[in-house]
């Protein structure tokens, strides 16, 4: 037996042990259940024997009875909770095996190889991050199964989770390494022993998070608060074991897979690290101004391998990944990738900004080619028409030099620049102004369902309940909020006086285009003006580039 498998088998021996474990705190508990049913038992048999006779013993089996009965149902009722509630589900989109027949092959395939069962099924995530999901918890099973019986859903295997950026970026080689190790935890999940702790486990999550939850009155929400108590002194005494038992899985699952493509899975771990800073300035640099003008990206999944290009072409320290762009993508293993891509970029809006479940007038789709004119313009348009409304609440003239009927850059500079603080006002003003605007946002709505051949409803585990919102990034700051403002009327002054044009960079978001190139230089000016109300440095860019700040602006 080689090193690595003597590793393996020591990682699941203590995996099972770790298992043991929580299931013997389930025994405990359940013997602290029963100890008062077990004694009264105890006591009434004395009894009908002869033994522990009198008035005083027939009082102590009585009231031995009474807390027996009323531990009884109050376990019933905290089990009963805690098999009710709802295990965590992560939000994903699925992938049924006629929309993926390659996929589901290549995921068997290096299961076999493994020599681990092979995941119940596919399902895509829009982050960096690939796991195995269980969803055989009574709580979810009711949903998707309409109460098939229990002994099924114990022996279905785990849902296999894949982040969508990999599909794009990574080649069919690849994602096979970088899955390995994830397939390879199919065998734990099989183990009766550690699914069964994990069930556990998740029962008393769920319970937690139920009884945390608001909107219950305190008559029916004393019960599940109380059940979810219960459940917390469980998973205290739970966090240790559970956690060396994940690590262990984990381990042992690494373990076993480096049988498997181990070469090549530390060259794809290159790409997984690429992958996530791609999707992450994809994201917060171009996605999410997106969203707040009410418009989701549909083609997320391939505007990050445009990014991971544009990186490696900036980058030193990504040259040379391009070059594996001639091989076979693993989007490819997709019958209908821009389905597929389309779900997943909806999904992503739907957890990162918080944005409603189907399109409408105020919440579309754009594809990059709409990019420039439809999300960068409207920004920019739309955020100085704000600068302006807020000036006029506050009462400010325009500039001297220019029509007083028509919106003029220079009006924001000769305000900026003035005598004492101005800047402070109008950052407030921006600020509540975008609050406002933000509240009147369109909510999340009901669940849209799945388009022909598109699969189950990518939503159907969370229902028509908004999805948890993870934001990315902290609210900004007022004098933030004005400097943005004030960038984009310079831009729109670009556009309309000086020939410019909006563009998509695809690292950094909404681009100035000046004779097709793009100009990063004007943040430094404008932040000159806003922070120290030195108006010379964004001047000295205005007639360098050919922009009239006494022009009138056209805005939204």
């Amino acid at each position: 037996m080689s090193g690595i498998d003597v590793g393996e088998e020591l990682g699941a021996r203590a995996a099972q042990a770790r298992a043991l474990a929580l299931l013997r705190i389930r025994s405990r508990a359940l013997a602290v259940v029963i100890t008062p049913a077990a004694v009264a038992v105890v006591l009434f048999a004395a009894g009908a024997q002869g033994h522990l006779g009198g008035p005083v013993w027939d009082g102590v089996r009585w009231a031995v009875l009474g807390v027996a009965v009323v531990v009884l149902l109050v376990a019933a009722a905290v089990a009963v909770s805690v098999a009710r509630a709802r295990p965590a589900v992560s939000p994903t989109v699925p992938v049924a095996e006629e929309g993926a027949p390659d996929l589901y092959r290549l995921v068997r395939e290096l299961a076999d190889r493994l020599g681990v069962p092979a995941p119940s099924a596919i399902a895509l995530t829009p982050d960096c991050d690939s796991w195995l999901e269980d969803r055989t918890h009574r709580g979810s099973r009711t949903r998707r199964s309409g109460g098939k019986a229990a002994s099924e859903a114990k022996n279905t295997a785990p849902v296999l989770v894949i982040g969508s950026p990999f599909l794009w970026w990574m080649r069919v080689a690849e994602l096979r390494a970088v899955l390995a190790p994830v397939v390879a935890g199919t065998d734990s999940s099989a183990h009766p022993d550690i699914a069964a702790a994990r069930r556990f486990v998740r029962g008393l999550d769920a319970a937690v998070a139920d009884g945390a939850a608001p909107g219950r009155g305190a008559l029916r929400g004393a019960p599940v608060t109380f059940a979810g108590w219960v459940a917390r002194l469980l998973l205290r005494a739970c966090r240790e074991h559970a956690a060396e038992m994940e690590r262990c899985v984990a381990a042992t699952a690494s373990m076993r897979a480096q049988g498997v493509d181990y070469a090549l899975r530390i060259a794809a771990q290159e790409q997984v690290g690429l992958a996530y800073a791609g999707w992450d300035r994809l994201l917060t640099r171009v996605a999410l101004p997106a969203w707040r003008m009410g418009r989701w990206p549909s083609r997320l999944d391939a505007g990050v391998v445009s990014a991971l290009t544009e990186l490696s072409r900036r980058d030193r320290l990504a040259d040379g990944f391009t070059s594996r762009l001639g091989e076979r993508p693993a989007c490819d293993l997709l019958e209908e990738p821009g389905v597929a891509d389309e779900a997943t970029s909806l999904l992503a809006a739907r957890l990162f900004h918080g944005g409603p479940a189907e399109s409408g007038p105020d919440w579309a789709p754009v594809d990059w080619q709409q990019y420039p004119d439809e999300v960068v313009d409207r920004k920019w348009r739309t955020e100085a028409a704000r600068l302006h409304r807020v000036l006029d609440a506050m009462g400010v003239p325009p500039a001297s030099a220019a029509d007083p009927a028509v919106p003029t850059l220079a009006r924001v500079m000769e305000h900026l620049a003035g005598p004492g603080e101005p800047g402070e006002e109008l950052a407030a003003g921006i600020g509540a102004a975008v609050a406002r605007d933000d509240a009147q946002a369109p909510a999340p709505g009901p669940v849209p369902q799945p388009a022909s051949g598109a699969g189950q409803d990518p939503l159907d585990l969370w229902g028509p309940d908004p999805l948890p919102l993870f934001p990315l990034q902290p609210p900004r700051t007022g004098t933030e909020l004005l400097a943005d403002h004030v960038a984009a009327m310079v831009c729109c002054a670009a556009v309309d006086t000086a020939g410019a044009a909006p563009g998509l960079d695809w690292l950094d978001g909404p681009a100035l285009l000046v004779d097709g190139e793009r100009r990063a230089d004007l943040a430094v000016p404008v932040l000159t003006l806003v922070e120290d109300g030195d108006p010379d440095p964004l001047r000295s860019w205005l007639a360098e580039v050919g922009v009239r700040s006494d022009k009138p602006v056209r805005l939204v």
